[in-house]
């Protein structure tokens, strides 16, 4: 869709210099030529096939289930392989004739039957009752069709079943870091970089995601402030991205740079939790010490120094404040319980300049979801400053009257330092 739509400006510009003069005509038709060409995309015909395809193995599944407890148990396995053939087949020959999108849900149907076949074997067969072990084993199932058939949909199915598996875990497990779903993590990032596909990195980047939250919230029994320990994991996920995406490879590029936008995002919905899980807006944690495990003050640390390698490497300002701001977030967590006494002044300027800062560094960098980002974390950090529980409306109406008139003073002062051509 992206690529698209570049094409068509790409094209648009192209007719316009040659009109102007500014490129000859064989220039233009050099460039056309070096082009590749476009993946096919998805017309009517093919989204009317894939309702039909969805249908009909709707109207199988009901039909199977109906009629479930009348089947004898070798039919009703042999049910789940044939599904699993024809799916596969199907596939097989959707990828042989072209049609890569009816080929990728074939796969996907085949890993889910997979999954079905799993759940339906061990009720038939009343095996054991690990639930998180099945999932288990239909994420490795889903992922081997995923590595065989470049299926984003298998990929996706297996991401889901294993944070279905770690979530469990970790559910049974409070007291134990569950660090097996990092190994099967890297798996699905390694066929992201292999396929060097932007879905297939943004199904990785947002699969961590439920990983760190039920991480983090089972931690709660230490006294640990969650959103804290969400900050370092969003230090870490925005600043292996912004590495990740130094290195030089048009993989890693692709690859880190969807990482680093959800690091952003995540930035700025910790910035928000910060203020209001801290100030009891909403209480999440019922003890008022905010210490932290070693483990998640090592990955924000270690989020931090990425971002600022990253930096090194590509000499980009923009990613010089793209560190300072994760690091501002983190500074928001031992600021606070020395704040304990009275409102924590110094943990909302550091949050109001961590977002400020990844604003200025989505400009810098031209990186707009960057930007996006740190206007929403400015308006929810103000919002719940506004809105906090705890002091006086009155101060803290004081507070964000001196914290604009600095940022005006520093925007006039910024103004004169820099040149008229480039404000």
């Amino acid at each position: 869709m992206f690529d698209k739509t570049y094409r068509q400006r790409l094209e648009a510009d192209l007719a316009q210099w040659e009109a102007d003069g500014v490129i000859a005509p064989a220039a233009a038709l050099s460039i056309r030529n070096a082009l590749p060409p476009l993946a096919p995309g998805i017309n009517i015909a093919v989204v009317v096939g894939i309702v039909g395809g969805l249908l009909i193995a709707a109207a199988f599944l009901a039909f199977v289930a109906a009629h479930w407890t009348e089947i004898a148990r070798l039919l009703r396995f042999a049910i789940l392989l044939a599904g699993m053939v024809v799916a596969g087949g199907l596939g097989a020959w959707f990828a042989a004739t072209g049609r890569s999108v009816l080929a990728d849900l074939c796969a996907s149907i085949g890993a889910i039957i997979f999954g079905a076949g799993i759940a339906l074997v061990g009720q038939m067969y009343h095996l054991g009752d690990d639930f998180a072990g099945g999932m288990l084993l239909w994420s490795i199932g889903a992922f081997a069709t995923a590595a065989l058939t470049g299926s984003r949909g298998a990929l996706a199915v297996g991401l889901v079943a294993a944070c279905i598996w770690s979530c469990m875990r970790i559910h049974d497990a409070p007291d134990v870091l569950h660090l097996s779903f990092v190994m099967v993590w890297l798996i699905a990032a390694a066929l992201a970089l292999a396929w060097n596909s932007r879905v297939a990195a943004h199904l990785v980047a947002l699969a961590v995601l439920p990983w760190w939250i039920a991480t983090s919230v089972r931690f709660d029994f230490d006294g640990a402030q969650p959103s804290f320990l969400l900050a370092n994991g969003a230090a870490l996920l925005f600043g292996a991205g912004l590495a990740i995406a130094a290195a030089a490879s048009p993989r890693a590029l692709r690859l880190g740079s969807v990482l680093s936008i959800y690091g952003a995002f995540a930035m700025a919905v910790v910035a928000f939790l910060e203020v209001t899980t801290v100030d009891d807006l909403f209480r999440f944690s019922t003890r008022t010490e905010s210490a932290q495990p070693l483990w998640a003050i090592l990955c924000g640390a270690a989020g931090v120094i990425l971002a600022l390698g990253s930096a090194a490497l590509t000499r980009r300002a923009g990613e010089v404040l793209a560190g300072c701001s994760i690091g501002l977030v983190l500074l928001a967590a031992p600021i606070w319980p020395a704040s304990a006494a009275g409102e924590p002044w110094f943990a909302y300027a550091a949050l109001l300049c961590a977002m400020l800062c990844l604003v200025v560094s989505g400009m810098l960098d031209d990186v707009r979801p960057r930007i996006v980002a740190g206007w929403l974390g400015i308006a929810g950090v103000v919002a719940g400053i506004t809105w906090a529980v705890k002091g006086s409306l009155l101060r803290r109406s004081a507070f964000l009257a001196a914290a604009g008139i600095v940022a005006v003073v520093f925007a006039t002062a910024l103004n004169r330092a820099l040149p008229r051509a480039g404000r």
